[in-house]
């Protein structure tokens, strides 16, 4: 099974290994897409124009050390992408406290989509960076639309025989949209918050923390040590494991969509 997560804004401070070296990260057809990604950030944030640099990446002028940190990128130490990334989804997600057998497995399996890298595993060392996926690059271009025509061919082989867990965002996963065969052993996932209304339930879409429900369905499966074959059998799963799960049926060739149904957030 492939899991795509969404990375997060809340990053380590800094790194604490060794340099930034393309030849060590996983997915090495991508690293061409990812030196022209990185050339062009670094030359943005080391340039003159500090007032544009901070607008193109939404900074605030009290985010100008963002900027110096991304002109040192080639310079910078370095952390593996499982401790670099510590918002809402991960820090539910829980890496650091899962059993050596589901750690391994989480190394496997996770990708994480990033505006900078393409996508990295778990294990791949990065540097802090700040490069969101709805910026458009000096000499590159919006980057969704430059990740789309890199990752297709990437993730479609990524993701092998198996079913796919999307659980990115709207705009990294327009970065990539499985199609055809590979559409129908994907399943994607909207959280729906359900309460009581005056002593009717009502249910409604869940924003920001989503991101921590989706960090625990992860958690859970890898727990779980699950193994699905196919899209349907990682429903089942989901439903074994306790989760509420309501799902439309899919039409051929299109992504299995299902909605979590939770009650705390």
């Amino acid at each position: 099974m492939l899991i795509l997560l969404p990375p997060s804004e809340g990053k380590a401070d800094a790194g604490t290994g060794r340099r930034w070296t393309p030849d060590k990260l996983s997915l090495p057809e991508l690293n061409p897409a990812r030196e022209r990604v990185l050339d062009a950030l670094v030359a943005l944030s080391a340039g003159p124009d500090e007032a544009a640099a901070l607008a193109t990446l939404g900074l605030s002028d009290g985010q100008r050390g963002e900027l110096r940190r991304n002109a040192r990128l080639r310079e910078a130490a370095t952390a593996p992408a499982e401790r670099l990334y510590t918002g809402v989804l991960y820090e539910a997600l829980e890496l650091a406290t899962l059993p050596p057998a589901a750690l391994r497995a989480a190394r496997r399996s996770i990708l994480i989509s990033s505006g900078l890298w393409g996508a990295v595993r778990l294990a791949d060392r990065i540097p802090p960076y700040r490069c969101p996926i709805g910026v458009r690059l000096p000499d590159v271009g919006a980057l969704s639309a430059y990740w789309r025509r890199e990752l297709t061919p990437v993730l479609a082989g990524a993701a092998g025989r198996g079913p796919v867990l999307d659980l990115r965002s709207g705009a990294y996963a327009a970065t990539w949209t499985p199609r055809g065969e590979l559409a129908e052993r994907t399943v994607t996932v909207r959280v729906l918050h359900e309460r009581e209304v005056d002593g009717v339930p009502v249910r409604s879409v869940v924003s920001h923390f989503n991101k921590a429900t989706k960090g625990r369905l992860v958690r859970d499966l890898l727990l779980a040590d699950a193994r699905p074959r196919t899209a349907r059998e990682l429903v089942g799963i989901l439903r074994e494991l306790k989760h509420t799960v309501v799902e439309e049926p899919a039409a051929a060739g299109r992504v299995r969509q299902v909605d979590l149904v939770v009650t705390d957030l």
